[in-house]
């Protein structure tokens, strides 16, 4: 089957060309991802080794169809490729960055006064758009760890819970949760409530598979399972999404008009069809996200920074002082960092850049410290 002009076969040829690079340490990777020139922007958690080259050979394949809407067609042949990448039905993939019209959907069951539970701080664009119509979120702290507290949220489970969501890794912490402990949880709270687990950064750790809550929708548990191709396949400039949930509510959410093809975009289907087919240049992109992560964690052990256990691609650690006095200096050295994220409000968020981005602002870090001693 051809999509946008490319075939699979060809961008899966395409990488196989490519495979002595793949071959090449992760340093050789990094050291060949593209600088940014001017301020350095480590403040959205954006994939800084940019997506497959791929990418660009399937946008440019569809230049000529600008002037036609996506249609049917290419998004059904995207849902079949990521249906067949997660090894679940095709009927069980909604496509888009749907977190917000998810929060709609279930917002709007039941009136007012619904209640959404969720790990405080955190991404909250579920949460906000439930409370567009009576949604009320219910935060619960973080544990010890910076990890999502399983015990207190099974604890705040009730009648009027409308659904629980939950970011593993967290953010933005980058903590995982126990994989044995989180996937009991969510067999256990989902006959409760359903559960959206996002796994925008799960594809940073080196066994997602395993770790990933998909298994439990293909359980039949109620569980739904967000990723995006904003972060690891670097297509946050072509924002565009999918989720693997039970079948029923695969086709409620598409009756609701979710993953229609217009919505999503001819050049964001093209371009995300290339990433997932592209799965040497993720292994490229994970390794040196680690490698990098390794230096960051190294460096402030070295500080005696108090730090989380990261995951993803960004580290937090407490900078001991407010966190906007950092944040001023770096930005008078043309670097961008993550807002504060209360009640960690002496702590920084800093997403992993290419390895001379991630030097600059660690020499700003520490300077920045020397001066405060």
């Amino acid at each position: 089957m051809m999509t946008s002009g490319v075939s699979r076969r060809r961008l899966l040829q395409s990488s196989s060309l490519a495979i002595g690079a793949g071959l090449l340490p992760s340093s050789a990777f990094a050291a060949s991802a593209p600088e940014q020139t001017g301020t350095i922007h480590l403040n959205l958690n954006e994939n800084a080794f940019g997506p497959s080259p791929n990418v660009q050979r399937a946008i440019q394949a569809e230049f000529s169809r600008l002037n036609r809407y996506a249609d049917a067609a290419l998004a059904q042949a995207l849902a079949e490729e990521v249906a067949s990448y997660e090894k679940v039905p095709v009927e069980q993939i909604v496509l888009g960055e749907i977190l917000g019209a998810l929060g709609l959907s279930f917002g709007s069951k039941g009136g007012p006064g619904g209640e959404f539970i969720y790990s405080t701080p955190g991404y909250l664009a579920l949460v906000d758009a439930a409370s567009h119509l009576g949604g009320v979120g219910v935060p619960v702290p973080l544990d010890k760890e910076y990890r999502n507290d399983l015990d207190a949220i099974a604890s705040r489970v009730n009648s009027k819970t409308r659904a629980i969501y939950l970011i593993n890794p967290h953010n933005p912490t980058g903590t995982v949760s126990d994989d044995e402990a989180f996937k009991s949880f969510l067999r256990s709270v989902s006959e409760r409530a359903p559960v959206i687990v996002d796994e925008a950064y799960l594809e940073y750790t080196p066994d997602f598979e395993r770790r990933s809550a998909v298994s439990l929708v293909k359980d039949g548990a109620n569980v739904l399972v967000f990723r995006t191709f904003d972060k690891i396949h670097g297509l946050a400039g072509l924002p565009i999404g999918y989720s693997i949930v039970p079948r029923a509510l695969g086709e409620q959410l598409r009756k609701q008009g979710l993953g229609d093809a217009e919505g999503l975009g001819r050049l964001n289907i093209a371009a995300a069809s290339a990433a997932l087919a592209d799965r040497n240049h993720v292994t490229q992109v994970r390794a040196a996200v680690a490698t990098e992560r390794q230096r960051w964690n190294a460096l402030l052990d070295d500080l005696k920074l108090k730090h989380s256990d990261a995951n993803g691609d960004f580290v937090f650690f407490n900078v001991g002082v407010p966190l906007q006095q950092l944040a001023d200096a770096l930005r008078a050295d043309d670097i961008l960092i993550g807002r504060a994220f209360p009640p960690y409000d002496t702590w920084a968020r800093i997403t992993i850049g290419t390895p001379a981005e991630n030097r600059r602002v660690q020499q700003s870090v520490k300077r920045f410290l020397q001066r405060r001693s």
